[in-house]
């Protein structure tokens, strides 16, 4: 088939490449001449594994292609993807100015029928916003679809390629049929391609993302009950894990969820109930905790560090939101550093990725090392914030040589108590009773 996908950001652009990869014609449209030509070259401005290497395959086989030129590109595709931001706006609410604009701007250079995809994480109700906009533009048939991604950030090409389910929010037979050819070689091992409205599609995207975010808020308010009775939070973890109602998955306490979809979607959903004279009390108690939990860290610093927290030099490990992505979009980190640089504390960060994005943020304030052991050379204390493979079996005899102090205070929970104790750490952890001289 042949597509269009405008907005070559995280959706769009693992979306166009998967899309290409299963043997579509895909071009990818972006208003950034810089990006577009960087993409030309291989050059992807995202890290997500995976995606380079398929980006520069299909770009050489001739199935991807990369430009500005919107209404060129809508004239040559039957299917028509929009995949721009929808950041949070104001009072919370998404921000649909881009959507529209591409919406106008697809409206304009239709020449017969298309399909017109809402890729983008939309409120209730755009789809039908997007079809005011089109049929104030043209004359020309068109279905209006939504079409959630459900993509993990540093998982994203296996999660598109082996989707657990495809969401298809549609009014009519033929565009129903469009995109479900489109979508079979993605469902060949049987997961279903659900058909629903395109109001039930939209709130199918928010509610899953609600849902997620409401499990990691209430673990980790668990994990602060249980700090504050002696229990420990990796007993209740797997105790309350084994339960078949409740699984394992999304019950490991931390410091709170970051990232461009959990945080701007709970707050836009909050919005949507709002606008409809409703109160989500839930999910403001969602956004409430996570909010209040990405400041454990800098209160255990403040709390277990024996002096003023100005004169101290401390490393922190793990910049990005999580694991395999480079993206620090609201993450814990940068609530945790911006609080140390406000107590004038020397911050020492090292990141396997996304240190090039923390440059960006925070400038020469703090200080970037290659090496997870060089950051922690003549620190205070080691603050563990993304829980990046490469850290779960360090060197620990290296660790306490270079540490001024053999203070870890970890917020994922990589280590075990016992064994820390043992070799002379004082090691503080999420939910759990801290071990070592206080």
């Amino acid at each position: 088939m042949k597509l269009c996908v405008v907005g070559t950001g995280y959706v769009g652009l693992v979306a166009g490449t998967c899309f290409a990869e299963s043997g579509n014609d895909v071009i990818c449209v972006d208003v950034d001449e810089k990006k577009v030509t960087a993409l030309r070259a291989g050059e992807v401005p995202i890290y997500e594994p995976g995606l380079e290497e398929l980006i520069r395959r299909n770009t050489a086989q001739g199935r991807l292609s990369f430009q500005t030129d919107l209404a060129d590109a809508v004239r040559r595709s039957e299917i028509c993807f929009i995949a721009v931001g929808t950041p949070e706006g104001k009072d919370g609410e998404a921000d649909l100015s881009a959507v529209m604009a591409v919406a106008a701007g697809i409206g304009d250079a239709m020449d017969g029928y298309r399909v017109i995809v809402d890729k983008s994480t939309v409120p209730v109700g755009t789809a039908a916003k997007v079809e005011a906009v089109l049929r104030s533009r043209t004359d020309q048939e068109f279905d209006v679809v939504s079409n959630p991604e459900f993509l993990k950030e540093g998982a994203a090409i296996d999660d598109f390629q082996k989707p657990d389910r495809v969401v298809i929010g549609c009014r009519t037979d033929r565009a129903w049929h469009m995109m479900e050819h489109l979508y079979k070689p993605f469902v060949r091992t049987g997961n279903p391609i659900l058909r629903m409205t395109p109001e039930s599609a939209e709130m199918t995207k928010y509610a899953a993302n609600a849902m997620l975010a409401a499990r990691i808020s209430l673990m980790n308010e668990i994990a602060n009950l249980c700090e504050a009775t002696d229990s420990d939070v990796e007993d209740v973890r797997r105790g309350v894990g084994l339960d078949e109602r409740l699984g394992p998955a999304f019950l490991f306490p931390g410091v709170g969820y970051g990232g461009s979809c959990f945080p701007k979607d709970v707050k836009a959903l909050i919005k949507v109930a709002e606008t409809r004279s409703l109160d989500a009390q839930v999910l403001k108690a969602v956004d409430d905790v996570n909010r209040r939990q990405k400041r454990w860290l800098y209160e255990k610093a403040q709390r277990f560090i024996k002096k003023d927290l100005g004169k101290t030099r401390l490393a922190v490990w793990g910049l990005s939101f999580k694991p395999r992505t480079d993206d620090m979009r609201e993450a814990p980190s940068v609530v945790l550093i911006r609080a140390l640089l406000e107590e004038g504390a020397s911050v020492a960060a090292h990141d396997p990725v996304a240190m090039p994005v923390a440059r960006s943020l925070f400038g020469e304030r703090i200080d970037y090392f290659e090496s997870a052991y060089e950051a922690l050379r003549g620190a205070d204390a080691l603050l563990i914030v993304t829980e990046w493979q490469e850290f779960k079996q360090p060197d620990f005899e290296r660790m306490k040589q270079l540490l001024q102090t053999p203070l870890v205070i970890d917020g994922r929970n990589l280590y075990d108590r016992e064994e820390m104790a043992r070799l002379g750490f004082q090691y503080v952890a999420v939910g759990r009773q801290p071990v070592g001289e206080e």
